[in-house]
């Protein structure tokens, strides 16, 4: 199975809304041992869990071409779409909230657009952290922007459901 966590590298988008795929895979237990290096362009590592080597992906080409690095690893592996595994954010589902899917729609996310388009199907997986939707306000800059005090207090708990999940998909 691949895990890919989706962001945005830089240190300017580190603690955003829309880099909770990167935060998760940063500071969850079943990855603090991993040694990753570069590779599909992106950050990637392997490991083994129950009896199986499982391949794990932080894509660095930015947000909005994320499936040329999805690809290329899924290419590499010969892997089917419902291998894959996409940890990422969601201004759909209130925040805190994590959800799983099985393929569907993109609700306007670039990043699972760009991975739909490159492997020729949207039916991965999906975990799905939810970020909230502003109020008003530009959306784009929502999601860009940084968590306030209280959700980045949160984030464990977030960080910990994911895991459960996870956890659960590569038994």
């Amino acid at each position: 199975m691949l895990v890919v966590f989706l962001g945005n590298p830089g240190s300017e988008y580190k603690l955003t809304r829309h880099n909770s795929g990167f935060i998760v895979a940063e500071n969850m237990s079943l990855t603090h041992d991993l040694c990753w290096n570069q590779k599909f362009f992106g950050m990637f590592a392997k490991k083994d869990f129950s009896g199986r080597q499982h391949c794990f992906l932080k894509p660095e080409t930015f947000m909005n071409l994320s499936g040329k690095s999805v690809q290329a690893a899924k290419s590499f592996f010969k892997l089917s779409e419902r291998e894959i595994v996409v940890v990422h954010d969601d201004i759909e589902t209130e925040f805190g909230v994590v959800t799983f899917r099985e393929g569907g729609g993109f609700a306007g996310h670039n990043g699972l657009k760009s991975i739909a388009n490159s492997i020729g199907s949207p039916d991965f997986m999906r975990i799905k952290i939810g970020v909230g939707r502003p109020k008003k306000g530009d959306v784009a800059s929502f999601v860009l922007g940084k968590f306030t005090p209280e959700e980045t207090a949160f984030f464990p708990a977030v960080t910990e459901s994911v895991e459960e999940k996870l956890k659960e998909l590569l038994q």
